[in-house]
């Protein structure tokens, strides 16, 4: 039994299978209770086999799929011009300091702005439309990944762009090798990347939307529908972690080496260096 709070000690494979249910059973547990107990405003809390009847309604009446769709194309959309900006400007920020000490300034404090005190901001500049909710999204996922790509840019090794000068590599060449280096990193950061663009693309869409999760969960509570509130918020954490689940197995496959470095590390979450990313690489070409 000892064994059981031990730093870091393995658990048993049965413990790994287990525990997702009886996590999940407790939970599901109170939630049926919940409803039947004489407190604030518990019996507008819907019983779990409301929810699943909702889940027939979403899908054959309210196009579940196709809200799903569209929240995760404006997602999409906003990562990919966060991405193509975010990384080669948090590689120059790395690269040179003097830049970093221009940008940061403003890119530090972002980060810890809320994000909902912007919204009427980027009403006034974009509108109500389309354009206004891929504006949105971006800015509040680009300063999170800046900062992600400064941070694993800084940890490449010197020792790699002094044998690259010494090789007589030019600083294109020096800013490639970085990027090598440093973007298996950089990309297991999309998994929580688009973590923050799934909480978000909820308050986006709650404005002249006639598609998305987000409107989809706001017409119903409009109606006071809380069983099909409740089914859309189960479905947006559904489809959420599908796509997690994706950029994994796309990180997995990309970057195999990632997942046996953090084996031979003891299981933990060590981060292999950017001078591993780089010679896995090397073997892989």
């Amino acid at each position: 039994m000892s064994d059981w709070f031990t730093i870091r000690k393995d658990v048993p494979p049965w413990v790994r299978w287990a525990a997702p249910f009886i996590t999940w059973g407790v939970i599901v547990l109170l939630w049926i209770l919940l409803p039947y107990w004489e407190g604030p405003h518990f019996s507008l809390l819907p019983t779990p086999l409301g929810v699943i009847r909702s889940f027939k309604l979403l899908w054959t009446e309210y196009d579940l799929l196709g809200n799903v769709f569209m929240s995760w194309w404006r997602i999409a959309q906003a990562f990919f011009w966060c991405a193509v900006v975010a990384i080669p400007l948090g590689i120059l920020m790395s690269s040179y300091r003097w830049l970093f000490e221009l940008i940061n300034p403003v890119a530090a404090p972002m980060r810890a702005m809320p994000l909902t005190a912007f919204l009427p901001a980027f009403i006034a500049l974009f509108g109500i439309d389309e354009t206004e909710k891929i504006a949105f999204l971006w800015f509040g996922m680009f300063f999170y990944l800046l900062a992600v790509v400064v941070e694993e840019v800084n940890r490449v090794d010197n020792d790699l762009l002094e044998t690259a000068y010494t090789l007589g590599a030019k600083q294109r060449h020096a800013l490639w090798l970085v990027f090598r280096a440093s973007f298996p990193a950089i990309f297991s950061s999309f998994r929580i990347l688009y973590d923050i663009g799934w909480t978000y693309v909820i308050l986006a869409e709650m404005l002249n939307a006639r598609k998305g999760v987000g409107y989809m969960v706001e017409a119903a509570r409009k109606v006071l529908d809380f069983d099909r509130v409740y089914a859309g918020i189960i479905a947006i954490g559904i489809a959420a972690f599908l796509f997690r689940f994706l950029l994994t197995f796309l990180e997995g496959r990309l970057f195999p080496w990632r997942k046996a470095s953090s084996t031979l590390a003891g299981g933990g979450a060590a981060v292999p260096s950017a001078t591993a990313h780089l010679k896995a690489a090397k073997h892989r070409a």
